[in-house]
């Protein structure tokens, strides 16, 4: 199994497909054991852990959302059972918001999350903009690390248009995830690709790898 530590958080730029990777993460470990997700993107509101409630919940998944979520009203906070992560025997998924400004969450607890352990994703998709090169993709990984005051230790690579993914589309960012992998020194462990039996993104071929 590639995560070892109880706490797995996610995170990226924005658009990268982070909440669809923590969604799924979630419900491959509610197979085997117990599972609470924290939604922490306090920045962006517009597609959240929170639109995956009723799928996590069928699945027996804890979901840990901000009060307003799901709302009309748009305040940033944190939920009030974000700290039960840290003291509980559950696999705990964070989804970060994406960018430097949404990691900043993090690096409020950096002592605890380094008391528990974590192993922390970086979600990229180079057909988003400030992501669309290796060079720039590890610009944004350092940046989050700074801001978060917590490390990287995984990639995986997102890269993805939606419903109009294809392999030719994916196939040329597959040398440019592996640049990514060498340059920040983080093993890539997954490449995602669409199923459309379900309308999120999946982790298929390195499933037995992460799970």
């Amino acid at each position: 199994m590639v995560f070892d530590k109880r706490i797995i958080i996610v995170s990226g730029h924005f658009g990268s497909g982070k909440t669809n990777i923590a969604v799924n993460i979630a419900l491959e470990r509610a197979k085997k054991g117990k599972v609470c997700i924290a939604d922490l993107d306090i920045v962006n509101p517009y597609f959240r852990t929170a639109d995956n409630i009723a799928e996590l919940a069928k699945s027996g998944v804890r979901c840990i959302i901000p009060e307003y979520a799901n709302s009309n009203v748009d305040i940033p906070s944190l939920p009030a059972e974000y700290h039960s992560m840290f003291y509980s025997d559950e696999t705990c998924i964070i989804d970060v918001g994406g960018d430097a400004e949404g990691a900043t969450v993090l690096s409020i607890d950096k002592e605890l999350y380094d008391s528990v352990g974590y192993d922390m994703i970086y979600v990229v998709n180079f057909l988003r903009p400030m992501t669309m090169c290796a060079d720039d993709a590890l610009a944004m990984l350092r940046h989050i690390e700074d801001s978060s005051r917590l490390k990287f230790t995984h990639i995986i690579n997102n890269t993805n248009l939606g419903d109009e993914t294809t392999d030719e589309i994916i196939r040329p960012y597959i040398a440019e995830t592996q640049k990514l992998s060498s340059l920040s020194g983080l093993p890539l462990i997954a490449n995602t690709s669409f199923n459309s039996g379900i309308d999120l993104t999946v982790i298929k071929s390195v499933t037995k790898k992460l799970f």
